[in-house]
């Protein structure tokens, strides 16, 4: 009995394996490198890869397989897939691309240049590139475009040995096999029956798939959108979806692995929008590029800023009586307006994944009004009570703790509606509440903490 191949899981990046693997290429040992990445899970292949120089990551790529390749390919980063897909030929990324799933394929094929993409499908199999070409009409963000065309569909009328058949054939090509989906004489979906059934069915050789089968089956259409598909399979707790046409036609699979990458890049994506950035800038942008990506919105707090100084100067007279409220304007200011996107985040997020619907708008602005009202509470009591300490007077403590509870309700009201609002008018609530929400907030803390102040000068004085 040959002795079963163990591989080591490298969790974190060793920089001793590094500079081992970075001597062992420069002293052009491939067959001791071709060893070593024997022993390692493609996953981590690609973790090395990723720390290592781009050229010599080339390098190291080359040594794999195309099968390994297959596996690497899909987690490099983008800037070192980028660089690999950049420096091999049509025919090298034509071999490793046809040992992928259609749906990896696609998303290979479709970061290179038209050039080059026609190539490599010009050297794939027929069938392989007849699927690619297809997937690559549909938007990479619907349910077409993230779909793959490895999927197993039986007739209602096919008896439990035909079933058998056709799942032994597809098998090889079904990475995630659970469930097959039963179609009509037409194609079109009409139930599903799991492996399970089918397995428990084979000693009645009478039965067909009608009889076994459910016709509580959960598809998605081919144009919905990746973030409601996702919602759809963790709503109903499925492992895979069929993808129809519009005549309700089998035409892919998405599987939860496949949906857990997308909730992994649409989260990481609303959290680079709010912060004003853009989601891959770091692994695949120059500085220039990004920094012009962050300018627009930099301008845009700046503008906002602006106003808070044009509050400031109209002021100018209460400041002068009272210079202590010099000291509490930028605590007022961070706190809530930290409490503004906080709240903006949290609202983003929601409605990611479905926690929030608008059509129950009304609950979550409630609850985020009573969150904001016990954190500004407490922090309204804390700071009245160091200003009250520090001025000398109980009206000033008063001033700033009502100032600063008030700030904080305004600025959760707006990060939580802002995005709703975003949303109902069809726009990104992710790039609504980017970084001129703390902004925003400024302005708001200031004007209402100077108002007071400026109706309290009597009795501050």
């Amino acid at each position: 009995m040959p002795e079963k191949k163990q591989h080591r899981a490298v969790i974190e990046v060793d920089e001793q394996l590094l500079s081992d693997i970075s001597d062992l290429i420069e002293s052009g040992s491939d067959v001791l490198l071709a060893n070593i990445l024997a022993d390692i899970y493609p996953a981590d292949i690609a973790l090395i890869i990723d720390n290592l120089e781009v050229k010599e990551g080339l390098r190291l790529f080359k040594l794999l397989n195309d099968e390994i390749q297959a596996e690497v390919i899909i987690e490099l980063g983008d800037h070192h897939r980028d660089f690999i897909l950049e420096n091999l030929s049509s025919g090298e990324i034509s071999e490793f691309v046809g040992e992928m799933d259609s749906d990896d394929a696609t998303d290979i094929i479709g970061d290179l240049e038209d050039d080059k993409a026609e190539d490599v499908l010009g050297q794939m199999e027929d069938e392989d590139s007849s699927e690619v070409k297809e997937l690559l009409n549909y938007h990479e963000h619907s349910a077409g475009g993230i779909m793959q065309k490895e999927f197993v569909v039986v007739k209602a009328t096919d008896s439990i040995n035909r079933a058998v058949e056709i799942i032994r054939e597809e098998a090889p090509d079904n990475e995630h096999l659970y469930h097959v989906w039963v179609t009509d004489a037409a194609g079109k979906l009409q139930g599903i029956v799991s492996l399970k059934k089918i397995i428990v069915a084979l000693n009645t050789p009478s039965v067909i798939m009608a009889d076994i089968m459910s016709d509580e089956v959960i598809s998605v259409d081919v144009d919905t959108d990746r973030e409601e598909v996702a919602a759809v399979m963790r709503k109903y707790d499925v492992v895979s979806v069929p993808v129809t046409d519009k005549d309700y036609r089998v035409v892919g699979k998405i599987s939860f692995d496949d949906i857990a990458e997308i909730m992994e890049e649409e989260f990481t994506e609303d959290v680079a929008k709010i912060v004003g950035s853009d989601a891959e800038e770091l692994a695949s942008k120059s500085p220039f590029q990004i920094a012009w990506l962050r300018l627009p919105w930099v301008l845009i707090t700046l503008g906002i800023q602006f106003l808070a100084g044009v509050v400031i100067n109209y002021y100018d007279e209460t400041l002068a009586k009272v210079l202590l409220l010099t000291s509490f304007m930028p605590i007022i200011s961070a706190i809530s307006g930290n409490t503004g996107l906080q709240a903006s985040a949290m609202t983003v997020r929601a409605l990611s994944t479905g926690g929030i619907t608008l059509s129950r708008w009304v609950e979550p602005v409630r609850r985020s009004l009573q969150i904001s009202l016990i954190i500004g509470s407490i922090c309204g009591l804390i700071i009245g009570f160091i200003g009250a300490f520090w001025f000398g007077k109980a009206v000033f403590g008063l001033v700033v703790g009502i100032s600063m509870l008030i700030s904080i309700n305004i600025s959760a009201f707006v990060g939580t509606t802002t995005p709703l609002l975003s949303k109902k008018l069809g726009f990104d609530p992710a790039i609504t509440v980017g970084p001129f929400e703390t902004a925003f907030q400024d302005v708001v803390g200031i004007t209402v903490f100077l108002t007071l102040a400026t109706f309290s000068l009597k009795w501050l004085m």
